[in-house]
């Protein structure tokens, strides 16, 4: 456009043409590629077997998917890979929050992986109950594991499902162990109800504890207490030294007090300090001694026999609930029922029991 201040009655007014304006969209931006499609059940076994961490990602992904089509693929990567799973050993590890598990975690891992093989760490990463979000930065906190090639780390959000520990990680597990990692670690979110599920799926169960916090005979529970194999006093270091060695001393008497193991061993209470890394052979030495003994007496073989029962009855118990909760009717009969109980007209019993008996009422007519 030609401006009017540069005619000739404008003596001594010259304004330029300006800047070309670029195009609202940058020319060197290349087109998004399309995301590839999602791989046949075969195609994810074979990546799977020959250890590919992308594949095995996808085979994990695919498992924690709530969408019907993914539940179905994951459950036939899962069949696949069952033959060639169950020769790892399996660690579950538990303690307060600040206990120290992520940091014990990338310290033990680094010890067992100095001698060869593959490393699989399940975290689980406590989420929130409102939102569902969670921060996962459990792999963060494991700064020299999360780099070594030998290790892989997944964590996901619990989700509010039972502390975060159920089914899909124990599925998760027979596709690490497809993919050659002889060593899982499965670190729970806290002290809690889901000890309960991370024991029915690893052979060895460490609960680490702290001392010089004042709360040492707090942390002495016996639910807690029976189910663990062997117990470490993590931070025994420094000024903390004698406090450990204090809170060694009370552990170890509590398990003189509960009646024998059903393995025959007795869990053994050990110090170190993770971030020090000091006393890790020690704790390592302790989990081989398990190991010889349970399968020297024939318990591990019996303790994973007692496992694979348990999921069982677990997904029956877990399949009969969505059958139940997605039936038409049966949300319709809720919502009327939760009504009348809410508006003090029908006991929650009574209402519970007319739902019930119209479902299986509609289960035998079928």
């Amino acid at each position: 456009m030609e401006h009017i201040e540069n005619s000739e009655e404008f003596g001594g007014l010259v304004v330029n043409s300006g800047v070309v304006q670029p195009p609202s969209v940058n020319p060197y931006m290349q087109k998004r590629p399309r995301r590839k499609p999602m791989p046949t059940a075969s195609e994810l076994v074979e990546g799977i077997l020959r250890g590919d961490v992308t594949m095995l990602s996808r085979g994990v992904t695919l498992i924690e998917s709530l969408q019907p089509a993914h539940q179905a693929l994951a459950q036939e990567v899962i069949e696949k890979c069952l033959p060639y799973s169950g020769n790892s050993r399996r660690i579950g590890i538990t303690g307060v929050p600040g206990a120290g598990k992520s940091t014990s975690i990338d310290v033990f891992g680094l010890h067992v992986l100095k001698d060869g093989g593959k490393l699989a760490v399940l975290a689980i990463d406590p989420s929130s109950e409102r939102t569902r979000g969670s921060i996962l930065g459990d792999k963060t906190r494991m700064e020299k594991l999360s780099t070594h090639p030998g290790a892989f780390i997944r964590p996901s959000p619990s989700a509010g499902s039972l502390g975060g520990v159920a089914r899909k990680t124990r599925e998760t597990i027979v596709l690490c162990e497809a993919a050659g990692y002889n060593n899982i670690f499965v670190e729970t979110v806290g002290v809690g109800q889901s000890e309960t599920a991370v024991h029915s799926m690893v052979d060895f169960f460490l609960l680490i504890q702290l001392a010089g916090t004042g709360d040492e005979l707090q942390g002495i529970k016996r639910g807690i207490m029976e189910m663990a194999d062997g117990i470490v006093i993590n931070k025994a270091d420094g000024d903390n030294i004698g406090p450990a060695q204090l809170a060694q001393a009370q552990f170890r008497s509590a398990l003189h007090l509960f009646p024998p193991t059903v393995s025959g061993w007795m869990p053994e209470v050990l110090t170190y300090s993770g971030y020090y890394e000091l006393g890790i052979p020690e704790v390592w030495d302790m989990i081989d001694r398990y190991f010889a003994f349970v399968k020297a007496n024939g318990y591990f073989e019996e303790r994973r026999n007692r496992q694979a029962r348990y999921w069982m009855y677990e997904t029956i118990d877990e399949q009969l609930r969505n059958h139940f909760y997605r039936n038409p009717e049966v949300q319709e009969l809720l919502q009327a029922n939760e009504a009348e109980v809410l508006a003090n007209r029908r006991t929650s019993f009574m209402a519970a029991r007319q739902v019930l008996d119209h479902y299986f009422k509609t289960l035998r007519e079928k």
